[in-house]
């Protein structure tokens, strides 16, 4: 990760850290992480797209790692990310990004592009597709003990993860997460305890993966990040008249993420109702793909990701020999002999 800069910039009142990677006059990448994610999930995929000729920048959201945290943690919201992204670009003199994001970071990245569609030539999605933003049903129909019920409820995870150091709280979601069920706890059981302390990492994840990630959240906590999403979930935003996204968008299903297994979720996709809330929309699939498969699967993803990049670089191409072709017969008809002298 040598290759990587990082620096901070002051938007909206508070300190954003971003990592980066990439010519500064190359098309930009902007990767938008979940929960426990940080800028650093990203990794493989920065280095990989900057090889490919763009630039990767990849931040810690507000409350998250080296970021500041919001003013007020009860006004902390999906929309402060979006509009923090807005702020992030305009700071940094960026016209147009691609967004790439998963998990937690949909909300505000498809927020942003909604809100800011000129500003957006296309979104990638890992796992969530987009629907209306409207509060979910599936809080209801899971038991009490589902994680994101516990979570929800202020106290409950602090006490939790007070029981351990951020790099056990982290590895222990990792694990969690990179399995094929939902976690639910019992009935006189935490989150936490449905991780045995011997339970190996997933064969894709190292140990100074989670040393990073826990140094990280030692520095930020747990409370930011537990707030947005899952104490932000019934946001509302008023603004939003029409909730489709027109920008071209690609969404990766893996097949093995649990999020499958919330109730409704995969009847939407298989069904194409998708389709509906995105126009423009391709979709991917990774049939072994767990809910972090741009870590367990980086060659994939980074084909997939990559391909759908290029593509708007070869329409762009395209245009520009065939603007060219037309400016130049124009030019030889008024005797001028040196079409890039012009357009310089």
């Amino acid at each position: 990760m040598d290759r990587v800069a990082h620096k901070f910039v002051e938007v909206n009142g508070v300190k954003i850290h971003l990592a980066e990677v990439g010519n500064e006059s190359s098309p930009v990448v902007v990767f938008v992480h979940g929960f426990p994610e940080i800028w650093y999930s990203w990794r493989h995929q920065m280095i990989a797209v900057a090889d490919a000729g763009f630039r990767a920048i990849s931040l810690d959201c507000r409350g998250y790692g080296l970021s500041d945290p919001p003013p007020v943690t009860e006004k902390f919201a999906f929309s402060d990310i979006s509009e923090d992204l807005l702020a992030i670009i305009d700071s940094l003199g960026i016209d147009k990004i691609f967004i790439v994001t998963k998990d937690a970071g949909v909300r505000p990245s498809f927020l942003f592009t909604i809100r800011y569609p000129t500003r957006v030539t296309g979104v990638i999605s890992l796992g969530i597709p987009h629907t209306p933003f409207v509060p979910p049903t599936f809080l209801s129909l899971l038991p009490e003990g589902f994680y994101i019920n516990r979570w929800r409820e202020p106290g409950r995870a602090e006490a939790d993860f007070g029981r351990f150091d951020a790099k056990t709280i982290v590895r222990n979601i990792y694990i969690l997460f990179s399995r094929n069920e939902i976690p639910i706890a019992g009935e006189n059981q935490e989150i936490m305890d449905l991780v045995d302390s011997s339970t190996p990492l997933p064969s894709w994840l190292t140990e100074e993966d989670i040393s990073v990630y826990g140094s990280l959240y030692e520095k930020s906590g747990f409370l930011n990040p537990l707030k947005v999403p899952y104490r932000s979930i019934d946001e509302v935003y008023d603004d939003i008249q029409d909730p489709v996204i027109k920008n071209p968008m690609l969404f990766v299903v893996p097949e093995k993420d649990y999020f499958l297994k919330f109730p409704g979720v995969e009847d939407v996709i298989k069904s194409g109702m998708i389709h509906h809330f995105a126009s423009k929309l391709e979709v991917e699939h990774v049939p072994e793909g767990s809910h972090f498969v741009q870590e367990q699967f980086p060659d994939k993803i980074n084909t997939l990701i990559i391909a759908f990049l290029l593509s708007f670089l070869d329409i762009m191409s395209s245009g520009f020999t065939i603007m060219r072709m037309f400016a130049m017969t124009f030019l030889d008809i008024l005797g001028v002999d040196n079409f890039d002298l012009l357009v310089r």
